[in-house]
């Protein structure tokens, strides 16, 4: 799977680690940003991932802020994109069962390294139930 991967300046350190998890795991990662822990805006990261997931370049997503609330937020002004903060593996698979989530974000100053791999692990172990769920995405993007 292609992913893109991004993140702010408090997400820089565990979105490396993140990055090396994909890849270990078979999957085609583009780090969109940033490349250092100086201070940055997470809007311009969040607009970077969400963009080029809206339009097909990346399968899915990953974004890391301080709280993961910034990036989220910033991600569902995009069409097609349902962005889903997890906070724990549960949410994770929830957000890709329950909501056809294709871009998950992490709280980097709220989790760690161990938590953010079994989210990803559920994650990307989760389908898309359809069912009385497909009705609600349509809503969404309605």
């Amino acid at each position: 799977m292609k992913i893109a991967i991004g993140s702010d300046h408090a997400g820089y350190e565990l979105k490396k680690t993140v990055y090396a998890w994909l890849q270990e795991h078979g999957h085609e990662v583009e780090d969109m940003g940033p490349w250092s822990d100086d201070s940055v805006d997470y809007p311009d990261y969040a607009r970077k991932v969400a963009g080029t997931v809206a339009n097909g370049g990346h399968d899915q997503g990953v974004l890391l802020c301080g709280t993961g609330v910034g990036v989220s937020i910033a991600a569902n002004k995009f069409k097609g994109i349902r962005a889903v903060l997890a906070f724990n593996p549960e949410i994770a698979s929830l957000g890709r069962q329950h909501n056809n989530a294709n871009i998950i974000c992490f709280p980097a100053r709220f989790t760690d390294s161990e938590a953010i791999e079994k989210s990803l692990e559920n994650w990307f172990a989760a389908d898309f139930e359809g069912g009385r769920h497909e009705r609600r995405v349509a809503k969404i993007e309605s």
